[in-house]
C-alpha cells in the first residue's frame, strides 16, 4: 500500500509545472506557417520603394539553418507586452503650417497619416497643455494672479490647433488617442517669474495648477476631442531658452500624490492616463524608483515616458535603460513620448539618416518594452519652424509655405514601416536576427497577421530567411533598408 501511494505520489508531482513564471512573456497556441503567404513592404535607400509591396513569399521546410544563412527567427509563441499606437505631436507648429497648406493639399497630408489604407496609419496624438516652442509666441489660458482659473479659455487653440485636432481625428476614422503635455505653468505661478528659462512651480501654486490641467482636458473635451491622457510635465530636468519648469524627483512624485492624482480624481477624470518623467532616457530609472516606489504615488501613475534627446552631445541611445524599468516595473506601461532630428539643415531633409535613426530606436525601444512611440512635430516649414526661439528641427513632413509643396522624409517611411502594419491591440513577440546589421522586431495582430520589421542598417545585400517553427521564406535584403513581412 505504501508503495501503491508512493507511485501516485510521484505522478502528481510529474503533473505540476514548477517553471518559474515570467512577468514578460506568455506562450500561446502554436503557429504553423505552413500555408501561409509572405508579403513583403519594402523602404530602400538609393531606389524609389517607399513602403511598397515588392514580394509575396512561400515557406519552404528549413529544420536547421547554417551557419552561412543569414535569419530572422520568429516564435510567435511567445508573447510580450501589448501594442498601444504610433503617432505624433500635433503642435502649434504642425496647425500654423497646415493651415497654410493648398485644400488639395491638407487633404493629402491627412490621409498620408491618419487614413489606415492610403496613408500610415496613425493612432496616437499628443499636443500642448498651452504654448511650447513650437508656438509663434507664448501663452497660457488664464489671466494673470488668476488663481482660481476664472478666466481659463482655450480661444488662442481654435484659430489652429483645434481645427486640424479635429480634421486629423476625422482623418483616423473618428479616433485617435491622445495625451497632453504643459510645458510651463504661467509665469505668475513660478519662482523665477518666467514661462521661459526653467524655474519652479511655486508651493503655494501646486493646487491651482492641479486644477489647470482639469480645465483644460475638460475644455478639449467639450470641443469633442477626447483626452487619453497626460503628462505631469515636459522635460522636467531642463533648463530651456522656452517653456521650461523643473521638478526633481521626489517633487514630481509630491506632486502627483498629493494635487494632481487626487484632483484628477475628484473632477471625475480618474480615467485618464497619467505618465511620469516625459524626458530622456538617461535618468528614467531614477525617476522611475523615486515615483513608482512610493506605493501612493504610484497609484495615480499609468506608466512612465521618455525622449531620445540623451544622444545629442554625441552620446549613444541608452536603449538598456527602458529594459532595466520595464524589469523592474512590471505592472507600468513605457512610452516614448518626443523624438525628433534636432538642428535643421536644409539640405539635408533628404538624408536617408533621418530615417534609420527613427527605425533604431523604435525597434530597440519595442523590444525593451514599449508599448506606444509618439514624434515630435507632425508637420513643420522649409525653416523647420515655426518656433518662437529660434529652435528648428526636422519634421517627418515638410511643407514649402510659398509653393504649396509637399516634402516626405525618410523618416515618414520608416515610421510607416510600423504603423502601417502594427495596430493597437497587437502583441510584441519573439523576433531575433542572426547577424548584428540586422534589426528586428515582430508583432501578432487583433486579426491574427504577423507583422515582422526587420531593418539591413549595412551596405551589403544579402538573402534573408523569415524562419519559423522550422519552415522559412527567403527574402532579398537590400542595403539601409527597412522591410514589414506581413503574414
Amino acid at each position: 500500500m505504501k508503495n501503491n501511494c508512493f507511485a501516485i505520489l510521484l505522478l502528481m508531482l510529474a503533473s505540476c509545472n514548477f517553471a518559474p513564471k515570467t512577468n514578460t512573456a506568455t506562450t500561446g497556441n502554436t503557429f504553423i506557417p505552413g500555408g501561409k503567404k509572405v508579403i513583403v513592404y519594402t523602404t530602400a535607400d538609393s531606389t524609389n520603394l517607399r513602403i511598397a509591396a515588392t514580394d509575396t513569399l512561400q515557406f519552404k521546410d528549413l529544420p536547421q539553418p547554417v551557419e552561412t544563412q543569414v535569419c530572422v527567427f520568429v516564435d510567435p509563441d511567445k508573447t510580450f507586452q501589448p501594442f498601444l499606437g504610433i503617432g505624433g505631436a500635433i503642435t502649434d507648429a504642425a496647425a500654423e503650417v497646415f493651415a497654410k497648406l493648398p485644400k488639395d493639399k491638407q487633404q493629402q497630408f491627412l490621409q498620408a497619416y491618419y487614413d489606415t489604407t492610403k496613408g500610415i496609419g496613425y493612432t496616437l496624438a499628443r499636443t500642448s497643455i498651452g504654448s511650447s516652442d513650437f508656438s509663434s509666441d507664448d501663452y497660457n489660458y488664464v489671466a494673470d494672479k488668476d488663481s482660481s482659473l476664472q478666466s481659463f479659455n482655450v480661444a488662442h487653440d481654435k484659430q489652429f490647433r483645434i481645427p486640424l485636432i479635429k480634421q486629423a481625428i476625422a482623418a483616423a476614422g473618428g479616433k485617435l488617442t491622445m495625451f497632453v503635455s504643459p510645458w510651463t505653468p504661467p509665469a505668475w505661478m513660478k519662482d523665477n517669474n518666467d514661462k521661459l528659462h526653467g524655474g519652479h512651480l511655486l508651493a503655494k501654486f501646486y493646487q491651482p495648477w492641479a486644477n489647470y490641467y482639469g480645465k483644460f482636458i475638460h475644455e478639449y473635451e467639450k470641443e469633442g476631442m477626447p483626452i487619453w491622457g497626460l503628462s505631469v510635465q515636459n522635460e522636467p530636468m531642463a533648463t530651456q531658452r522656452w517653456e521650461s519648469c523643473v521638478y526633481t524627483a521626489e517633487m514630481e512624485r509630491d506632486f502627483l500624490k498629493n494635487y494632481l492624482g487626487p484632483t484628477l480624481a475628484k473632477d471625475g477624470l480618474s480615467d485618464k492616463k497619467i505618465i511620469v518623467w516625459d524626458h530622456n532616457r538617461d535618468l528614467m530609472y531614477q525617476r522611475a524608483d523615486v515615483i513608482f516606489s512610493d506605493p501612493e504615488a504610484a497609484k495615480y501613475a499609468w506608466g512612465i515616458g521618455f525622449h531620445w534627446y540623451e544622444s545629442w552631445s554625441g552620446g549613444s541611445e541608452l536603449y538598456d535603460n527602458v529594459a532595466r524599468v520595464h524589469e523592474a516595473w512590471p505592472d507600468k506601461n513605457i512610452m516614448f513620448t518626443e523624438g525628433c532630428a534636432e538642428k535643421f539643415i536644409p539640405e539635408q531633409i533628404n538624408s536617408w539618416a533621418l530615417g534609420e535613426r527613427y527605425g533604431r530606436s523604435m525597434i530597440n525601444d519595442f523590444n525593451n518594452g514599449t508599448v506606444g512611440w509618439t514624434d515630435w512635430n507632425i508637420l513643420l516649414d522649409e525653416k523647420g519652424g515655426p518656433n518662437h526661439v529660434g529652435n528648428y528641427c526636422f519634421a517627418p513632413v515638410h511643407a514649402n509655405t510659398t509653393t504649396g509643396e509637399l516634402i516626405y522624409t525618410s523618416a515618414y517611411y520608416y515610421i510607416g514601416q510600423f504603423s502601417k502594419f502594427i495596430r493597437p491591440g497587437a502583441k510584441r513577440i519573439s523576433s531575433v536576427a542572426s547577424r548584428s546589421h540586422l534589426l528586428t522586431t515582430a508583432f501578432l495582430n487583433p486579426d491574427g497577421k504577423i507583422a515582422v520589421v526587420v531593418m539591413n542598417t549595412g551596405s551589403l545585400t544579402s538573402p534573408v530567411q523569415l524562419w519559423i517553427k522550422g519552415k522559412a521564406a527567403e527574402y532579398v535584403s537590400k542595403p539601409h533598408s527597412i522591410v514589414t513581412l506581413v503574414l
